[in-house]
């Protein structure tokens, strides 16, 4: 038999492991240790709230640490995320339901684990929530972290849905 599925598999592998964790809409990296690991820093819009940026951040592991744990094909879970309004804010047909709706999604690992954002409309106090998070808890502990943009007081137009 030849070495070619082998290949094939490794090669497969490799491109996987290259895609987990990359956004396109990185706007910052750098390295953190000696043995690769960078800090990624991604700029997300909403896609029903413009006006709005959030910037999260995570770990993205290099090689060498793959090396060293084993574990090829996961990131760890940690994020965290600041959201800003970086212009007018229009707000389009957003889900105003308690668990609200998902605004990013971005694997971070080859099968089970991906990161998220979730927007959450807090109508008392008129606030934007986004939560990001993990999918698949980690030691007991479902990494998360939040950010809010208060709507009191802004010039804000909502559009409604048509």
């Amino acid at each position: 038999m030849t070495k070619t599925p082998a290949r094939f598999i490794a090669l497969f592998a490799l491109g996987a492991l290259a895609a987990c964790g990359r956004g396109e809409s990185e706007v910052g990296e750098f390295k953190n240790d000696w043995v690769g690991n960078e800090i990624k820093v991604e700029a997300l819009s909403d896609p029903k709230v413009e006006g709005v940026t959030c910037h999260l951040s995570h770990f993205d592991r290099g090689f060498w640490d793959r090396v060293a744990k084993g574990n090829w094909f996961e990131d760890p879970s940690n994020a965290s995320i600041a959201c800003r309004q970086t212009g007018p804010i229009v707000i389009g047909d957003i889900d105003t339901g308690k668990d609200g709706e998902e605004v990013f999604s971005q694997r971070i690992s080859l099968v089970f684990k991906s990161m998220a954002v979730r927007r959450i409309y807090d109508q008392k106090n008129d606030t934007l929530i986004y939560v990001a998070f993990s999918r698949r808890p980690v030691e007991g502990s479902a990494k998360m972290a939040i950010s809010t943009i208060a709507l009191y007081g802004q010039d804000v137009t909502r559009q409604e849905a048509e």
